[in-house]
């Protein structure tokens, strides 16, 4: 038998193997290539969100370009399909920082995404892992370059949270607990925020021209920065002596008129919250509730002010430190939660338990209301230790003045719905950790029971919920007053 192999074999087998090679090349291309599942653009006056959602991991690089001002995304692995395509008609006319999205194949294995901007914008990107319903996810968040002395605090509480200085009791987390609340009632994040937008004489910061990429970490990855105006790093303040901690005493209110009521409509945002059985989202019923009780309280002479007035995602912790820097005497934040099983219905009153939940349903809800910063997004950054010496001697006398307060909505949400519970549950829940504001959850409802849900969706029965927080709070702050 003759074993020599002809040319024309040779080259058939060659042939073929290339060609193998090709199509498993090819296929393992395909495989790592974007498989893009939704696009969602979220434009508030705080900030613009847009999220790319994604079932597998985004590798992306950005930079900016001037004159004018432009943001280009690159999503690279990717290739166009309808989904990417659909982000051009998601940009609304109102979006305060995007004009409008282009979005094409800038390569092969690249989709390049161009925002045109309004204004100079200061970029925070950062890729999210899978979680509840939300596979892989690039975060886009679009900051305004500089805070006016005019702006809302807000945008420098979030600016101080994506740096990793906000603490989960609403402090700066470079700052001594001891020096955050003195005894005296100062509220130094207060006074911090006040004097930078304060500040008549302050020069805003240019936007840096920034190019920076990611290779699917979890975490924000900065790449080289470059900037045509370069700006010195601000000089570290000398060490302030720690004076001896205290019990915190937040000064009392004089009358009604100088109460002030923070209000905290649930979730928002990219973070829907419980949806009903008919599509009713807990973030729509909430901020709705929110308006009105804020109606109502103002209407009583309250000054009110909400964490949250539009359909935006604010981080726990920031929503804790914008009550601490109005120096609030009261917090109110309103949920409409689900349960695991339909059957679930009523309303309830909550507060914080640093002892572990007092009952089952108190422990699920303060785990579905924590997992919002996973949900909505929140980018990873280093989280310095907080010494929690000064805030544990003051923490009980708080939730002691918390449990008075739920107390006193309770008994006036008894007389529109039946009760979960005929008392304040506790539970360990993250937006009611101020050490030195009386602070409640509401629960006005239960979404994922149909009947409930029919009865949130009705304007006559919102209206009813929001006067009985109004009232309730009405009752505790003549008991405070001086």
């Amino acid at each position: 038998m003759d074993n020599k192999i002809s040319r024309r074999d040779m080259l058939k087998t060659i042939g073929g193997t290339l060609l193998f090679s090709i199509t498993s090349t090819s296929v393992v291309a395909a495989s790592r290539s974007a498989n893009f599942v939704a696009v969602r653009v979220w434009p508030a006056s705080a900030y613009t969100r847009v999220t790319i959602e994604s079932q597998q991991t985004l590798d992306y690089k950005y930079f900016h370009l001037e004159n004018p001002d432009r943001l280009v995304l690159d999503i690279q692995n990717a290739h166009l399909d309808e989904v990417i395509k659909s982000i051009s008609v998601k940009v609304l006319e109102r979006d305060p920082y995007i004009s409008k999205a282009r979005v094409g194949q800038y390569d092969d294995n690249t989709v390049r995404i161009v925002f045109d901007l309004k204004e100079k914008v200061n970029p925070q990107l950062f890729t999210l892992k899978p979680v509840s319903e939300f596979k892989n996810r690039l975060v886009v968040d679009l900051y305004p370059a500089s805070v006016a002395s005019d702006d809302d605090p807000l945008l420098v509480l979030l600016q101080e949270y994506n740096k990793g200085q906000v603490s989960s009791y609403g402090s700066t987390a470079d700052t001594p607990v001891s020096v955050a609340v003195q005894n005296n009632g100062r509220d130094i994040l207060g006074e911090k925020i006040s004097q930078i937008t304060g500040n008549n004489n302050a020069k805003p910061v240019p936007a840096p021209v920034v190019v920076a990429t990611n290779k699917g970490s979890n975490n924000n990855s900065s790449g080289k920065t470059t900037t045509k105006n370069p700006v010195d790093s601000k000089p570290k303040s000398p060490k302030t002596p720690t004076p001896v901690p205290q019990p915190v005493k937040t000064p009392k209110p004089r009358s009604v008129k100088d109460t002030i009521i923070v209000l905290d409509p649930g979730h928002g945002g990219e973070d829907p919250g419980a949806i009903g059985s008919k599509g009713t989202r807990e973030k729509d019923v909430v901020l709705n509730i929110a308006r009105k009780a804020r109606t109502e309280l103002r209407n009583k002479g309250f000054k009110v002010y909400m964490t949250r007035d539009e359909d935006v995602f604010i981080p726990l912790r920031v929503r804790v430190a914008k009550a601490r820097q109005l120096k609030a005497h009261v917090f109110v934040s309103i949920h409409a939660d689900a349960f695991t099983k339909p059957s679930a219905r009523g309303t309830g009153v909550y507060a914080l338990s640093q002892k572990g939940a007092t009952s089952e349903a108190a422990k699920y809800l303060a785990k579905t209301q924590n997992q919002s910063d996973e949900i909505g997004g929140v980018k990873k950054v280093g989280d310095k230790n907080v010494d929690n010496t000064l805030f544990d001697l003051t923490q009980t006398a708080t939730i002691n003045r918390s449990l008075k307060l739920g107390a006193l909505i309770l008994k006036e949400l008894e007389k529109v719905n039946k009760l979960h519970k005929e008392y304040v549950d506790q539970a360990n829940f993250a937006v009611l950790k101020a050490p030195d504001i009386p602070s409640v959850l509401v629960e006005t409802a239960f979404i994922s029971n149909p009947t409930e849900e029919n009865l949130l969706k009705t304007e006559s029965f919102r209206l009813k919920m929001a006067k009985s927080i109004s009232d309730g709070v009405t009752s505790f702050a003549k008991s405070i007053t001086t």
